[in-house]
């Protein structure tokens, strides 16, 4: 129990700081904290020592139990100025779950590689925007009908949970290539988070029910101490993020969370080497 104990110790002390960092970076690149959180907690659990098996699973899953609390928040808040669209939302309320659903099941046959190999492509294909964006770009003027919207809702939900987001991006990215305004698509992102997290949060720990080398206080792959600790820290530290973003031009931020997001992928594709 000692040993147990002293591994928790170590453990939260780490988490303390992958919430400071995750926290800051999400403050102040604008972006939701998954994108920042799961390699940041791929580098803590490595460090503490945790199996590298399942340090990929653990990293997602704990960013789902973390962005839970976070997009309820957001949504209530965007739902009360009146930013959301609701007819959007509603027609993804079945589709995303569905592609959350089949992730998990996706999550508890894919091994570490595979899980970091989906990471880096989307990632690196959300560097590339970031990058090369330009505010001309457009796949339609507005979002497609059924069953083809349906189809992207499930995409979103089923890429997003691999990679431990609540869906920000994915959405945000293709609500604007679709001419709605980027107001609107970054209320209704945090609807499609609610539809993420939440069933991605228990889809994970029925994924990693009963499997072997998980940290202390893993409830499947979700890791509670991780999720107890990073909420708080990486709220007090993301508006300090905020105020350093505040202070910074728009197409500096999207650089650095483009090259950022290049750095994390040239990592995992080294450790898959």
């Amino acid at each position: 129990m000692d040993i147990v104990w002293s591994e928790a110790l170590v453990l939260a002390s780490s988490l303390l700081v992958a919430g400071a960092v995750s926290g800051f970076l999400a403050g102040l690149f604008g972006i939701g904290g998954g994108a920042v959180l799961v390699p940041v907690l791929v580098s803590v659990l490595g460090f503490v020592g945790v199996d590298p098996s399942v340090i990929m699973h653990v990293s997602v899953a704990s960013s789902l139990g973390v962005i839970v609390p976070t997009s309820i928040r957001s949504f209530m808040t965007h739902r009360a100025k009146g930013a959301v669209d609701k007819d959007l939302l509603k027609s993804w309320v079945i589709a995303v779950p569905i592609g959350v659903v089949l992730a998990s099941w996706f999550a508890s046959k894919a091994s570490d590689s595979e899980l970091k190999i989906v990471f880096v492509v989307i990632a690196f294909a959300v560097a590339l925007r970031m990058l090369l964006n330009r505010d001309n770009w457009s796949l339609a003027s507005d979002v497609p009908t059924n069953p083809l919207r349906a189809f992207i809702g499930a995409l979103i939900g089923f890429f997003s949970t691999l990679m431990g987001i609540g869906g920000g991006v994915l959405t945000n990215t293709f609500m604007t290539l679709c001419g709605r305004p980027i107001h609107q698509a970054v209320a209704t992102s945090s609807g499609v988070g609610l539809l993420i997290s939440v069933p991605g949060f228990f889809g994970m720990v029925a994924a990693g029910w009963g499997s072997a080398n998980l940290p202390p206080f893993s409830l499947g792959y979700v890791n509670l101490l991780a999720v107890a600790i990073i909420i708080p820290t990486s709220i007090t530290l993301a508006p300090w993020g905020a105020q350093v973003a505040h202070k910074m031009p728009k197409r500096k931020l999207e650089i650095g969370f483009g090259v950022f997001l290049l750095i994390v992928c040239g990592r995992f594709i080294y450790g898959l080497v």
